[in-house]
């Protein structure tokens, strides 16, 4: 779209299109926007859209803390939609959506454009021959207006579809017209909780489908009078939220999570990226789960991936192998990281995970023995004979970990590095007196 972009804006005009929704995923976690009229477009994609460089260290609440660069109200950076990425929305006649990248006025990235790192981190590991693909599950939960769950299960049962099914066609059309797979959707474990699958794709078109996935799911829900909470904890006493994210990793055609002579499998090079997703993942805690409520999620017996372990089809297991079925598992096999959840800036968190497959692959990292049982069922000198590890109890104690992660640092770049650990250490100050009741009624409707 962008070899010709006055004819895509020309189609655009065509098909009826007056707006543009213009998206960021800020530190926070939180999507942010911009719109533009159509005949705006053209101007935006060259010379940007005017956004207080603030907006590096917005809170969830919406409070601005600071971090070196970005500590006066002064500046302004550029957002320049991506014209290639540009999708009319399904069920919003008029509007289209684009994903943006963050410039400055000289029109050079600026440092603390997460999606221009994640650009970055896959082109590096594409200089050394390896692609990834990756695909984001989508927890969710849908309420009445009055703010009860739209379905009381039981989980995965035709009875919890029953008041689903309309709103499962609508979201599926749209999502389907609007470029996206859907791989499966059903009705979830806990009170009015949803999973959608999405297909695979490279690293920053999945970054980009989570997007677009989680505001059209809640723009539907809306049409059918209902309310979405993407957070990791919405309802008391419920399971929480996660946003699974699926990847494999390929080089020269052949997926290296599968016919290999290592454990489960793996070939020599997939063993060493998973070891370094495994390494750095207590360190990284606070960028997969960036919220005070993660850790309400984040918890043994769960299913959320708790501990720093692997095992084929654990799912107590951080990162669950999952090696398909026969005939399929050249195209299939791939690993889920559980851990993270929908308060995560996708773009980063996957850039970081690649960050550290990429540093296990530099290091000839081999993982622990994968493990196949409950890993809260060991003891203590199990768990440590076996590099089994509890991730931080709180976010706390996950911002001491990544403050002191040199691979972080080094991936994230100074600047980012420093505002990301602004907005989470602000948003810790605010909230770590609560108890998960009173979060859970502050924070459920801020993740977008």
């Amino acid at each position: 779209m962008t070899e010709n972009p006055d004819a895509t804006i020309q189609t655009l005009k065509e098909n009826g299109v007056r707006l543009v929704a213009c998206t960021l995923v800020d530190n926070a976690g939180v999507t942010r926007v911009k719109c533009v009229p159509i005949d705006r477009l053209a101007s935006a994609a060259q010379y940007g859209i005017g956004l207080s460089n603030v907006f590096a260290v917005f809170a969830v609440d919406d409070h601005i803390t600071a971090s070196p660069g970005y500590d006066t109200p002064s500046g302004d950076m550029r957002l320049i939609p991506d014209l290639a990425a540009l999708v009319e929305l399904s069920g919003a006649p008029g509007w289209a959506w684009a994903p943006v990248d963050q410039y400055d006025q000289d029109l050079k990235v600026m440092p603390i454009c997460q999606r221009s790192l994640l650009k970055h981190t896959a082109e590096t590991a594409a200089e050394q021959g390896i692609t990834f693909k990756m695909a984001f599950e989508l927890e969710f939960t849908l309420l009445t207006q009055n703010d009860e769950p739209v379905h009381e299960g039981p989980g995965y049962s035709p009875i919890a579809l029953l008041p689903l099914e309309s709103f499962a066609v609508d979201v599926v059309t749209a999502l389907e017209a609007q470029g996206l797979k859907v791989a499966q959707f059903h009705p979830e474990y806990s009170r009015g909780q949803i999973e959608m699958s999405l297909g695979a794709l490279p690293p920053v078109a999945a970054a980009d489908q989570h997007v677009l996935a989680r505001t059209t799911i809640r723009r539907i829900a809306a049409r059918h009078g209902c309310k979405t909470s993407f957070a990791p904890l919405v309802l008391p006493g419920a399971v929480g939220n996660g946003c699974h994210l699926h990847f494999s990793a390929w080089q020269d055609g052949q997926n290296l999570m599968t016919n290999g002579a290592g454990p489960e499998g793996l070939t020599p090079a997939g063993a060493a990226l998973t070891a370094g997703v495994l390494t750095h993942l207590r360190d990284l805690a606070a960028v997969y789960a960036p919220s005070v409520l993660s850790y309400g999620r984040l918890q043994p017996d769960k299913w959320s991936g708790g501990f720093t372990c692997w095992g084929h089809e654990n799912r107590e297991a951080a990162l669950r192998l999952i090696k398909g079925t026969v005939g399929n598992r050249d195209q299939a096999a791939n690993i889920e990281l559980k851990t993270i959840d929908h308060t995560a800036n996708p773009y980063l968190a996957i850039a970081m995970l690649l960050g550290s497959a990429l540093d296990g692959l530099d290091r000839g990292l081999k993982p622990p023995p994968p493990l196949q049982i409950n890993p809260s069922s060991l003891s203590e000198d199990q768990q440590q004979a076996n590099q089994v590890y509890r991730l931080p109890p709180h976010l706390g104690a996950a911002i001491d970990r990544l403050a002191q992660s040199d691979l972080a640092r080094q991936v994230m770049g100074e600047a980012q590095f420093e505002a990301f650990l602004a907005t989470r250490r602000l948003e810790w100050d605010s909230y770590n007196q609560m108890d998960q009741a009173q979060l859970t009624e502050a924070l459920r409707w801020r993740y977008g």
